[in-house]
Formats: C-alpha cells, sequence, structure tokens
C-alpha cells in the first residue's frame, strides 16, 4: 500500500500550489469572508496548476450544494428559529431546571441540559449559545456565578449543537465522504452525550472548588411533573425528530421538515406564532442559511483540485513515512483537527480536511464513521477556543463581556472537551456501538 502511495502522490508541488494555499490563509487571516478565500484560492490554484479545467468551476459550484441531504440544513435552521419565537425554547429550559436545579450547581447544570435540548432540534451551536444565552447568562449570575464563567459555561454547552443529533455537521460530513446521515447520527448519540456530561460534570467540579452556587430547594417530583406537563409540546419536537431518525421512518432531511411542521402548527394553536412572524423567521434562518452553503458550494471545488493534485495520497504517505506508530498518527490526526477548528469554521474544515484525512485514518484502520465521529468532536473543540471561537463571539456580543475573560474561564472546559475526544479516538466501541 505505502509503495503504490509513493508511486502515486504528487510530493513535488511547486508554487502553483503553495501560492494560492498561502493567498487562502492570509485572506482569513485579514477577516476576509471564508467563501470568498476559498473562492479565490480554488481558482487561483486550477489557473496556475492546470490540473482541471476552469470551466468545471461553475458546474461544480451547483452540483456540490444540488443535494437531497443539504435541504436538511435550512429546515433545521428554521425550526430553532420556531422553537424560540414560540417560547419553546423556554419550556425546554424549565424542563432542565425542574430536573437539575434542586441539586448543587444545579442551575448550571440545568443550563448546560438545555443547551442538549436545543441542539437535538437546531443542530447549531451558535444559534444554541444565542438562544440559551438570552435566557440563562443574567440568572447565572443572579446564582452567584461571575458573568465571564456564565458565559463561558453557555458557549460550551452550546458546543453540543453540532455533537447531539440532528447536527448540521454530520449532514455535511456525510454529504462529502459519502456516508448516511441517519448512519452518522446514531453513532453520535453515545459521544454527543459523553461530550454534555463532561461539561456538566466540569461545571460540578468548578462549583465545589469556587462555590459559585448553591441550590435553596432540593428536587421537587410535583415541580418537575409540573414542567413537564407544561413543556409536553417542546418535548414533542425532539421526540418527533430523533425517534423518527432512529426508528427509521424519517431519513433526517424528511424528519427536518416533519419538525418545521410540528413547531408551526404547535405555535400557532399556542397563539404565541402569527402569520406577521413568518417573514422575520424566514429572513433570519435565510442569513445563517445562506452564510453557510456558500462556503459548502466553493470549498467543494478546492477540494477536488486538491484531489487532482493527489493532496491526499501525498499527505498519508508523508505521515506514516514520518510517523510509524497507530497511536503517534492518531495524536496527529487529532492536533491536526484542533489547530484547524481554532482557525477556521466547521463547515470548510469538513469539507477540505475530510477527504485529506480520511485515507490517513483507513490506513491505519480506523472506521469511515468513527473518523466522522472523532473529527466532528475534534472541531467542536475549536467553537470555545481563539482566535475564532465562535461561539465565544455570540456570549461576548450578547454581554459585552470581553472575549479573552470568556476564553481563559472556558479553560477547564476545552480540557474536559479534549479528554472526551481522545477517549473516542482509542475507544472505538464508543462510535460504533450500533454497528
Amino acid at each position: 500500500m505505502l509503495y503504490q502511495l509513493q508511486q502515486n502522490a504528487s510530493l513535488d508541488l511547486g508554487w502553483e500550489f503553495y501560492v494560492p494555499l498561502f493567498g487562502i490563509i492570509v485572506l482569513i487571516a485579514l477577516a476576509v469572508p471564508v467563501w470568498v478565500s476559498l473562492g479565490l484560492g480554488a481558482v487561483a490554484m486550477l489557473v496556475f496548476t492546470d490540473i482541471l479545467p476552469l470551466s468545471l468551476l461553475g458546474e461544480s459550484l451547483f452540483d456540490g450544494i444540488d443535494a437531497f441531504a443539504l435541504i436538511a440544513v435550512p429546515l433545521f435552521i428554521l425550526t430553532g428559529d420556531v422553537l424560540v419565537r414560540t417560547g419553546l425554547s423556554d419550556k425546554l429550559l424549565d424542563i432542565a431546571e425542574a430536573t437539575t436545579g434542586g441539586f448543587r450547581a444545579g442551575f448550571g447544570t440545568a443550563t448546560v441540559l438545555g443547551c442538549g435540548f436545543f441542539a437535538c432540534i437546531s443542530g447549531s451551536d451558535a444559534a444554541g449559545a444565542a438562544a440559551v444565552g438570552r435566557m440563562t447568562i443574567d440568572r447565572l449570575v443572579k446564582q452567584g456565578y461571575p458573568k465571564p464563567y456564565a458565559c463561558a459555561l453557555v458557549a460550551s454547552g452550546a458546543c453540543t449543537g453540532i455533537l447531539i443529533p440532528p447536527s448540521i455537521a454530520y449532514i455535511i460530513i456525510g454529504l462529502v465522504l459519502g456516508i448516511s446521515a441517519s448512519t452518522l447520527f446514531i453513532a453520535a448519540a453515545v459521544p454527543g452525550l459523553l461530550i454534555m456530561l463532561s461539561i456538566m460534570i466540569t461545571n460540578v467540579i468548578m462549583n465545589r472548588i469556587n462555590g459559585y452556587e448553591n441550590a435553596d430547594q432540593g428536587f421537587s417530583v410535583r415541580r418537575w411533573w409540573a414542567a413537564m406537563v407544561a413543556g409536553r409540546y417542546a418535548l414533542l419536537v425532539p421526540i418527533v425528530i430523533l425517534g423518527g431518525i432512529y426508528s427509521g421512518i424519517f431519513t433526517p432531511t424528511e424528519a427536518a421538515a416533519v419538525a418545521v411542521v410540528t413547531t408551526i402548527i404547535i405555535g400557532l394553536l399556542q397563539g404565541t406564532l402569527t402569520l406577521a412572524d413568518f417573514p422575520k423567521m424566514l429572513e433570519s434562518s435565510a442569513k445563517v442559511n445562506g452564510v453557510i452553503l456558500p462556503i459548502i458550494a466553493l470549498a467543494l471545488p478546492l477540494a477536488q483540485t486538491l484531489a487532482a493534485l493527489q493532496i491526499p495520497q501525498g499527505f498519508v504517505f508523508a505521515v506514516t513515512a514520518a510517523v510509524e506508530s497507530e497511536i503517534g498518527i492518531i495524536l496527529l490526526i487529532i492536533g491536526i483537527l484542533i489547530l484547524a477548528g481554532c482557525v477556521m469554521e466547521t463547515t470548510p474544515n469538513i469539507v477540505i480536511l475530510s477527504p485529506i484525512l480520511l485515507p490517513l485514518a483507513q490506513e491505519i484502520g480506523m472506521e469511515d464513521v468513527h473518523f466522522c465521529i472523532l473529527m466532528v468532536t475534534a472541531l467542536g473543540v475549536g467553537f470555545i477556543t481563539p482566535p475564532l471561537g465562535l461561539n465565544l463571539f455570540v456570549v461576548s456580543g450578547l454581554t459585552g463581556t470581553s472575549i479573552l475573560k470568556i476564553a481563559a474561564k472556558a479553560v477547564p472546559y476545552v480540557t474536559a472537551m479534549l479528554m472526551v475526544v481522545l477517549l473516542l479516538a482509542f475507544v472505538p466501541a464508543l462510535s460504533l456501538w450500533a454497528f
């Protein structure tokens, strides 16, 4: 295998490759929109290397996003927006608080659980950070949490948005690598819960050390049951989504469509949603979707160019020649993903890096599904790590708190998530439990 890679890999790359690559990095560093940076880099690389006809660029742009699975992305985004506008997200938080609020560090734990509930519906971390942050940060401060720590807790809990199914990230990586999104959703159930539990446990430990919060009332079955009854329609949405996907009744795209219809009907029947709300909801969801799809469309031609230049094969050969142990290669993959997540958004990282790193993972015997789970989880750490740290920017914008102060308080959560990433890397059964 390695001999074949050595014969085919194109390792003698010249300025035709490195100048466009360096240009992409510089443009992103200068805060040029990612889709613009990737698009210009792809065009430059195609022109300079002449590896593929430039005329294929337009066709690739449209073919790349002309996928049935991608319909789920705007639908899940719209579902999350409807959830917030109808007040159903508040009901989910009430259920979370009634479940854990009576224990020490209870409201902090409830906040993370609320993020998990929201993740089961929207599939978006930034949306979760914004929605849950608006509802909880002020209350966390009243409970005794310093504002930077409260922001870090919400930002960390919202990372479950791309880790707990249904996740937009798993839809995208499944599309790029040709793996069923339903399969990835099933595989991601346990890893997603592990990440959520690690954040909860970290918050409890930090409370023990610093004494941030101490609940003044115990757990009440009556209060819990009242919250469950009041929020029964809110609970119906994640049950419909996850139950339909896991039972095989719905594909992820169909589940997203059913979820939108379900939340809209509930909102209309309860009177919390009117026809006048629809233009604003559609506009808000379109703006978020308009950030994601251009990145996918323009990252795919770049990924195809890299494949034509045999970059994945050359990378596998170079790494396996330099690193002999499987453990070393796994740690290298994790390191690349962590660093990439710190400086670039998940979508371009998935589209560009997954075709390059998957052959390396396969070379050491890693299953495709296991690799996808590891990649998305490792990239998820990047949402609370500077300089990009999207969730940090979201909660900072909500509260006016310094990003650096929030990032400093997020260090324990970054550590906890990294421990879960290592656990998933070296215990494949956690990702392949259903297969």
